[in-house]
């Protein structure tokens, strides 16, 4: 079972991957793990079956563009003392083919079957057209 949400501020994948650098350096640098952890309020009561091989799946400009791998789901106590939800992820940001998503408030599961495919496959190609483009390729079956 997947998670997918919405990427807030974040207007490309270039500019979450950046994102991603610098927080992995930043926890590198004070001797903690190489992983990125965003954190939710809610719990997902499915955890076993996103523990299990699931990822976060972020929409970024309206479409699913990218995934993240989740390695853990912990809960966290907040500073104002309310109780959430770490989702830990490892750094790496995997493309996906793009996959229009509607706005909605927190996160929502993404059955398996239901996830866009990874964009990391021989005569995928795209990268280095802007990513409004490709999308607009992959919607009209250009590859």
């Amino acid at each position: 079972m997947h998670l997918v949400k919405l990427c807030v501020g974040v207007s490309s994948v270039e500019q979450l991957e950046a994102h991603r650098a610098r927080e992995v350096a930043a926890r590198q640098a004070a001797g903690e793990p190489a992983v990125m952890m965003h954190v939710t309020r809610m719990t997902p009561s499915k955890k076993d079956e996103v523990e299990a091989g699931g990822s976060l799946y972020w929409v970024i400009n309206g479409s699913i563009q990218c995934r993240s791998e989740i390695i853990a789901l912990e809960p966290v106590e907040g500073a104002d003392g309310i109780k959430r939800c770490a989702i830990i992820m490892s750094p790496e940001v995997i493309r996906t083919s793009p996959s229009p998503k509607r706005p909605f408030q927190g996160w929502r599961y993404l059955k398996p079957e239901d996830a866009p495919r990874d964009l990391s496959g021989p005569g995928e190609g795209g990268d280095g057209l802007p990513d409004d483009l490709r999308a607009k390729l992959m919607e009209i079956g250009a590859w």
